[in-house]
């Protein structure tokens, strides 16, 4: 008696799915190692990984019966969404270098004039720590001249190879 209600529950645990041809399958045996996990209906508890063919599976395998699944609509969608996400990041690259670039025209043009201004001999005014009004002397007109070159050469330049691979 307790052989039978044994049988009869292992009888019980059905495999359900959908096969490549868009059947429902019922079966005892788990589903062909290449179902997808959306096409399982359902399943007895957690899904055995299955064996490995035997001889007399290679015939069932390899018949017309056994053709591998069409590409899902999904793919399709994620494929589309993977290559609007890159022109996305794309067109974000592009407008941080447009960014970039003027930034650096104008910081170019800022420093050429305030060249120009330390060039034609004027005095030219500061302010002080302590708020008062200084005339630059030679020497701060030579270092500010000096600061104003590495501005210019820095930025009127070609984008440096460091800021490029960023």
């Amino acid at each position: 008696m307790a052989a039978l209600l044994a049988a009869s529950t292992v009888a019980m645990a059905q495999w359900q799915w959908i096969d490549p041809t868009g059947r429902k399958v019922f079966s005892d045996t788990p589903p062909p190692a290449g179902t997808p996990e959306k096409n399982i209906l359902k399943q007895p508890g957690v899904r055995p990984v299955p064996s490995p063919l035997t001889q007399a599976d290679a015939p069932a395998a390899s018949s017309p019966a056994a053709v591998a699944p069409k590409p899902a609509a999904k793919d399709e969608e994620l494929e589309a969404r993977r290559r609007q996400a890159e022109a996305a990041e794309e067109a974000k690259r592009k407008a941080d270098e447009a960014r970039i670039a003027k930034q650096r025209a104008d910081n170019c043009e800022r420093a050429k004039r305030a060249r120009a201004t330390l060039d034609s001999g004027v005095r030219i005014a500061t302010t002080n720590a302590q708020g008062e009004r200084e005339i630059m002397d030679d020497k701060a007109r030579n270092a500010e001249t000096q600061r104003i070159n590495q501005v210019i050469q820095q930025e009127c330049g070609p984008l440096p190879a460091r800021a490029q691979a960023q």
